[in-house]
């Protein structure tokens, strides 16, 4: 799932200083689920604008919406009438969504209300570690199906490090090594020997290190 957290109310304020009418835009996705851009979290946000335009003496009129999900142009293409009522949108969408509007709205000026930080599961209630780095190249196959490229501080492929101590991380000690954790998984499975084989060092031409990436859907082979 992908998390994201709200931008400090000031930043937002500041990035819409100069408007007096905006469409504020949840999402039915992701971001509703942590909690960080649904229909409530979209309503709250535009309580806060108001009064804090208010008491500035810059009142603003807030319209809102929170479709199904903002980064496919089906659930945004209804929107069409609001986005052309208002001078800009505020959107607390993910980075995917923000730039989903701003191609289909190319004349309307598009601001985030979210800063996009992982992919992320929950450890437990409203709190979620990263588990996938979207590196475009999976080693979960070999290391018993837990990641060291998001959860090892240095995304190591033949760990641990040597600063590893007691199956804890030396650089936060309140992580634990991902690499020790990966040791005792292969030995529960009978799969230790993965671990004897030295790995090359990793193709970062499929991450984000390359630049933009696209997917294709592609038939399965049969």
């Amino acid at each position: 799932m992908i998390v994201g957290d709200r931008k400090p109310l000031e930043e937002i304020l500041e990035s819409i200083k100069d408007f007096k009418k905006i469409l504020l835009l949840g999402c039915g996705g992701c971001v509703t689920i942590c909690f960080s851009g649904g229909e409530k979290a979209a309503g709250l946000l535009a309580s806060q604008i108001s009064i804090a335009r208010k008491d500035a003496g810059n009142p603003i009129e807030i319209d809102e919406a929170t479709p199904t999900r903002v980064c496919e142009h089906e659930f945004i293409d209804e929107l069409k009438d609001k986005i052309d009522s208002v001078d800009a949108v505020l959107s607390l969408s993910c980075g995917v969504g923000v730039q989903t509007l701003a191609e289909q709205y190319e004349d309307k000026i598009i601001i985030p209300a979210l800063n996009t930080t992982f992919m992320g599961y929950p450890v437990e209630h409203a709190v979620w570690e990263e588990r996938c780095a979207g590196c475009g190249d999976c080693v979960l196959g070999w290391t018993g199906g837990l990641c060291p490229i998001s959860r090892c501080a240095k995304k190591l492929l033949n760990g641990p490090c040597g600063g590893s101590v007691d199956g804890v991380c030396e650089v936060d000690s309140e992580k634990e090594c991902i690499w020790h954790s990966i040791y005792d998984r292969l030995k529960r499975i009978g799969k230790l020997e993965n671990l004897e084989k030295v790995r090359d060092p990793k193709d970062w031409r499929t991450s984000t290190n390359a630049g933009q990436r696209k997917s294709e859907f592609k038939e399965a082979q049969l």
